[in-house]
């Protein structure tokens, strides 16, 4: 069996003396693992076509056990995301919240859309880091089927307060008559930035913009959520953080 897909490797490891298993997010076959036969040969063609952020057309083979790499060829490098640490290790985060959030067999091409939009804009450094993060955390979370009750309030069912509260364990929002003690205090405005991330076209999700303070909190309520709906551990997210506290 063959096949030919545009993906973007969001996962290498090396294996035995030569190979490489690289992991591709595709629009047609969501993740696909492939073994890269004799990787890291000087002269395998294949060698910086299949290195992690590349994004290109890839002709896979089915074998006995798993998918391996025929041909690759490159689209695009995202090689300035390697200028800034903080920006590289970004990238990386997004990448290991899409190897755990997505699914092998299951076509993904919002989610394929809404990572390269990402690492587009972290290349040209005119966007928030902040809010690129906010946007990929909860839209992804929304993908993988985890979006948040943001109709109106959990309670009464009010559509708007000045003050609203986002409840992370329950995944909904409340008014500012109804809040419970252990939900986030949210202004109008990010609750308006959520609903924009969660609804909005793929293609536009990243076109809105909040003042520092909101944009603050905004960042706070994407994590908090998206760390207590990913069970497994994101040594990314913690090196990210490390980063931008130094």
């Amino acid at each position: 069996m063959q096949l030919t897909t545009k993906g973007l490797i969001i996962k290498e490891q090396s294996t035995g003396e030569s190979d490489r298993i690289v992991t591709l997010l595709t629009a047609d076959f969501g993740l696909i693992r492939a073994f890269v036969r004799r990787a890291k040969t000087f002269k395998n063609q294949n060698l910086s076509s299949t290195s992690l952020f590349v994004y290109g057309d890839f002709t896979l083979y089915k074998g006995k056990d798993a998918y391996v790499v025929d041909s690759a060829s490159p689209i695009e490098v995202f090689f300035d995301l390697r200028n800034d640490i903080e920006t590289l290790s970004l990238a990386q985060y997004f990448a290991q919240l899409t190897y755990f959030l997505g699914a092998e067999e299951h076509p993904a091409p919002e989610t394929l859309r809404l990572v390269l939009n990402a690492l587009h804009l972290l290349c040209k450094g005119n966007k928030s880091k902040k809010l690129i993060k906010a946007v990929v955390e909860m839209r992804m979370l929304c993908l993988g089927g985890y979006m948040p009750n943001l109709l109106g309030c959990y309670r009464c069912g009010v559509y708007e307060t000045d003050i609203m509260f986002f409840d992370i364990e329950e995944g909904c929002i409340y008014c500012k008559d109804c809040f419970r003690n252990n939900a986030l205090e949210a202004p109008l405005s990010v609750v308006t930035a959520i609903r924009y991330i969660c609804l909005s076209d793929i293609s536009k999700v990243y076109s809105f913009s909040l003042g520092d303070e909101n944009m603050n909190i905004l960042s706070d309520i994407c994590e908090k959520y998206m760390l207590s709906r990913v069970e497994s551990k994101l040594p990314t997210l913690d090196f990210y953080k490390k980063i931008v506290t130094e």
